[in-house]
């Protein structure tokens, strides 16, 4: 569930596509309803301690619908009793706003 605009930027993404399906510490959740794949997010173990969410991605005719921010909700909830979850630079104001509507 890549949009990419670039060659470098579709060589980049394939590459992390592959270090989820080779990597253990790594993981994709996949946010669907029904069949369609609505959004993915991606995690990494960083060690026992935190979860790092490093990649959002909703697909393009979903946005604005709240999806992302259901997705960063659904992960805290299914870690925070093992780990903290973090977010990366690239990540931290979205992982921001969604925890803050979560606690609204």
């Amino acid at each position: 569930m890549f949009y990419a605009r670039s060659e470098r930027y579709k060589k980049n993404c394939r590459k992390r596509s592959k270090k989820y399906e080779s990597d253990e510490k790594w993981h994709l959740h996949l946010w669907k309803e029904d069949d369609d794949i609505l959004g993915a997010i991606g995690i990494r173990i960083e060690n026992e301690l935190n979860v790092i969410i490093q990649h959002i991605s909703v697909n393009p005719s979903h946005r604005g619908l709240g999806i992302g921010k259901k997705m960063v909700q659904a992960i805290q909830q299914q870690y925070q009793n093992k780990y903290a979850v973090c977010p990366t630079d690239e990540t931290k104001t979205f992982y921001e706003a969604a925890m803050e509507e979560e606690q609204d």
